[in-house]
């Protein structure tokens, strides 16, 4: 596995970045740079299967905290990180994997788990039923041995039963208009009312445009921004008919300005970060 470390200056703690599914460290790049600038260090790492990580594929969801634990063991056995306290950052499959996390045993100061899944089988069977509908559910038996076979234990783990076995300050952040990862459906937050652990604390979202899974994160700026990108690109969509020329794609992709288009929302940010530095002084 594949990992970077940001900030090697930096000894206010450690944030470790967990990425969502189909990306990979520098997807994150942005935030990982915000947390630096205020003073942490950070590692990032490429999960099984992803960017420049070992792996076909990413094998499945449960793999995101076996990964998790990976990069947890190997703070753990540096003397670079040690007395450094220990906070994760971890968006969908990322944020599934951070709200699991006390699961592995590890010392962990605080939890900002964003757009994030309560468990594995929560997450296949709501996408499956938006495929197959309820015929989804009579294949849960071979679903969850199939997961059981392939991961273990691991497969079975919960959030809530993470979160509640744990005083580990978490903060956990949603959108009410996820379409990825339902609000009201597999979403840690959607357990809220099951949550015993008194340092919980939850940030809905519902800004239009900045209340699905992916805009949460950006700015007045970058929404604006990928607004005209995505038009100009369903413009020549139909100008080519739905065949756009290899030429013409890697050109209109070779213009998008990708610091912009990852221009952060500062406002969450700096809510993330007044949480971890709140979690310092417990």
């Amino acid at each position: 596995m594949q990992g970077y470390v940001y900030g090697t200056d930096q000894n206010r703690g450690i944030v470790v970045v967990a990425h969502g599914l189909g990306g990979g460290a520098d997807s994150y790049l942005a935030q990982i740079m915000y947390f630096v600038d205020k003073g942490w260090r950070v590692l990032s790492y490429d999960a099984t299967g992803s960017y420049e990580s070992e792996g076909k594929t990413t094998k499945g969801f449960p793999q995101a905290l076996s990964d998790l634990n990976a990069a947890l063991t190997y703070i753990n056995g540096e003397p670079e990180f040690e007395d450094l306290p220990i906070m994760l950052f971890g968006h969908s499959w990322g944020g599934y994997a951070v709200a699991n996390a006390p699961h592995l045993g590890h010392e962990i100061a605080g939890i900002v788990s964003v757009s994030g899944v309560n468990s594995s089988m929560e997450i296949v069977l709501e996408q499956g039923r938006r495929i197959m509908g309820g015929f989804i559910y009579t294949q849960y038996p071979y679903l969850w041995l199939y997961q059981r076979l392939l991961f273990g234990k691991i497969a079975s783990l919960t959030a809530v039963d993470a979160i509640n076995q744990s005083h580990i300050p978490v903060l956990i952040i949603h959108g009410r208009g996820d379409d990825m990862v339902f609000y009201d459906g597999c979403s840690v937050i959607a357990h809220i009312k099951e949550i015993t652990n008194p340092n919980i604390k939850t940030l809905v979202l519902d800004e239009p445009g900045r209340n699905g899974h992916n805009d949460v994160f950006r700015s007045d700026a970058a929404i604006a921004y990928i607004d005209e990108i995505n038009a100009e690109y369903h413009e020549l969509y139909n100008q080519y008919e739905q065949k756009i020329p290899y030429e013409i794609q890697q050109a209109y992709y070779a213009k998008i300005d990708r610091n912009l288009a990852q221009d952060l929302n500062l406002e969450l940010m700096d809510e993330i970060h007044s949480f971890f530095l709140a979690c310092l002084k417990r």
